[in-house]
């Protein structure tokens, strides 16, 4: 699967440089991490998140857990976790778990935590699960300047 239909408009209206790091079927973000031999800290993943108002995206380093009472006081929503029927439906260019960071491309609210704007590059799931979207830190910034940003996760243990 080539990237999605919906990330590859939106790096190219941003005129993003990326490039693409192809690496072993996975199904979590810590195993692609492995996988891809990148740092936990730098590999973003998205979690879908919604409430009575609709949809938000919580942009992470795959090295950390989502602080939801966190995230819920810095967007003042009362937050819970998307079910996958629901994930299916918006990002239907997508495999479920492979969701990409530019959720604003979908038409949704979306917040990256602080820690992940301080790498010196970044990389996320491009929409399957063998291919990762790699760019400079400096990139990610661009690209995410419509997002949220705030401290909402913790490292794993």
């Amino acid at each position: 699967m080539a990237l999605a239909s919906t990330l590859a408009s939106c790096l190219s209206s941003k005129n993003t440089q990326y490039d693409i790091i192809r690496h072993p079927y996975t199904l979590s973000s810590m195993a692609t991490a492995e996988a891809a031999h990148v740092p936990g800290d730098r590999l973003a993943k998205t979690l879908l998140l919604e409430d009575d108002r609709g949809y938000v995206a919580a942009v992470i380093p795959s090295s950390h857990h989502l602080h939801m009472a966190a995230i819920c006081e810095q967007t003042g929503r009362n937050l819970v976790l998307a079910h996958e029927d629901e994930i299916r439906e918006i990002f239907k260019d997508c495999d479920l778990g492979a969701i990409p960071p530019v959720a604003m491309a979908y038409g949704m609210q979306t917040y990256v935590d602080d820690s992940l704007m301080e790498q010196p590059d970044v990389y996320f799931e491009g929409g399957d699960h063998q291919e990762l979207v790699h760019m400079s830190g400096e990139q990610f910034s661009k690209l995410m300047s419509d997002a949220g940003h705030g401290q909402f996760s913790r490292r794993m243990m």
